[in-house]
């Protein structure tokens, strides 16, 4: 594939400057002050003289859109989404300052520098040079600047859909997550985002009776409780799933046929996931093959010298397509036993089911064309996520919606999962440039 030097350049000016504006979402309300991303991307895109419209879900939460008006009212629509939000940091990790947006031996460093700031300005700056290049497309192109993706997108593609849908409704999306170049024995296979794991977030409240601390004999201390609760929680080994997604991320693996054969039955699964030499490939491996459950966070006690009478514990669900509320507490009833969970209180904190995308249609033709033309002898390999992104939101809203991107060979899958929310994300100037092309490349095949 060829790259344009220029485009590359302004992406990777233009992602410098979200990095250093420093929108931190740690899940409160108050945090992610998305209007500074929002307003350095309006300020780029209004220079193509397209008008730009801002929406403000709360003080600070902005999320902003642009278009190009499409030709042919009957034909499809795509919506370039990337969220300008990005995950808290812990300072002390990192060699370089994490907000510094610096360029560093051909890498840009800082906080959203893969997740997903990158392909946000990618998506900018190919909106802007498709709409200056006097670019007509058939159906509309929309840029879709997103505030809150990191904390679950209640005040920003949740928002917008309820809110403004008229300003985003589209038939096709591409956000993140895709795009990886993944080596198998059948040759280099790049991911792509056709569906994700649901969440069913649960806050589980664990009951006690407050006394003194000195005598704790018989006490009914809510915390030990907790820690049972917890105990069961983590070591609950859920039957896996051999779902269609599945089967064909395991044709790609690297392993010898009596591995894989091992890995499709769900007998010998976790005996074959725990005998794999690289963890972190089986975590993954894991998470995709398994609704997960996940305890976080733990709230309860009030001082060292009382016997605690509340504990709240909020857990990570995951599930896998298909599975219902209802199967998330049969799941709960099976780790903790129906003597424990009648003792305790179960709420739900957020619940998406998961969401999944068919491939038969054009943008999925499209994005194989393109995708494959950027690595010798590659294949999409489409791919069940096990985290969440705005992409269910416009799947719940019947859009086809993708996590699509293009990465260099050097971005492998491990170095890219350690860099996802981990300490030194960096990104290479090649998979700039790579996905800047793409959101040139794709909307004008796919629109004209």
């Amino acid at each position: 594939m060829k790259t344009d030097a220029t485009r590359t350049a302004q992406t990777t000016e233009l992602l410098q400057a979200m990095i250093r504006n420093e929108c931190v979402n740690d899940g409160t309300l108050e945090s992610g002050d998305e209007v500074r991303n929002s307003d350095l991307l309006e300020t780029f895109i209004e220079g193509a003289g397209l008008d730009v419209e801002h929406f403000e879900s709360a003080p600070g939460r902005r999320s902003m859109v642009a278009r190009i008006e499409g030709s042919d009212p009957d034909a499809p629509s795509l919506c370039l989404m990337g969220h300008t939000d990005v995950v808290p940091v812990s300072p002390d990790g990192w060699s370089q300052d994490p907000f510094g947006g610096e360029l560093i031996d051909g890498e840009v460093w800082g906080r959203g520098a893969i997740d997903m700031l990158s392909q946000t300005a990618a998506m900018a700056v190919g909106f802007k040079h498709l709409a200056t290049s006097g670019f007509k497309p058939k159906g509309d192109l929309i840029f879709f600047g997103v505030a809150d993706e990191e904390a679950g997108g209640v005040w920003g593609a949740k928002w917008m859909i309820d809110n403004h849908f008229d300003a985003v409704a589209c038939d096709y999306v591409i956000t993140e997550w895709g795009g990886v170049p993944v080596q198998t024995p059948n040759g280099t296979a790049l991911t792509l985002n056709v569906g994700e794991k649901g969440v069913a977030w649960q806050r589980i409240k664990v009951s006690g009776t407050p006394s003194h601390g000195s005598m704790p004999y018989g006490s009914d201390n809510a915390l030990v409780k907790a820690a049972e609760v917890v105990r069961r929680l983590a070591e609950y080994r859920p039957t896996p799933a051999i779902h269609e997604l599945w089967t064909a991320q395991v044709h790609n693996l690297p392993f010898d046929d009596a591995t894989k054969a091992a890995m499709l039955d769900p007998g010998r699964l976790d005996e074959a996931l725990a005998a794999m030499p690289n963890q972190l490939k089986a975590r993954h491996l894991h998470a995709c093959s398994h609704t997960t459950f996940s305890p976080n966070v733990v709230h309860g006690g009030t001082k060292t010298n009382t016997v605690p009478d509340e504990v709240l514990i909020d857990l990570d669900v995951r599930t896998l397509p298909g599975e219902t509320p209802e199967d998330v507490h049969e799941h709960l009833r099976l780790a903790l036993g129906d003597e424990i969970l009648a003792k305790i209180d179960v709420e739900p904190i957020q619940i998406d089911p998961a969401t999944e995308s068919a491939t038969n249609n054009e943008l999925f033709e499209v994005l194989t064309d393109v995708m494959t033309s950027a690595h010798r002898n590659s294949r999409i390999q489409p791919s069940l996520i096990v985290g969440g992104t705005d992409a269910r939101f416009f799947r719940n809203a019947g859009a086809v919606a993708y996590g699509a991107g293009l990465f260099s060979p050097q971005m492998t899958f491990e170095t890219f999962a350690d860099r996802f929310h981990g300490h030194n994300e960096r990104i290479d100037v090649d998979s700039i440039a790579l996905n800047t092309e793409l959101f040139v490349q794709v909307p004008t095949r796919l629109l004209s």
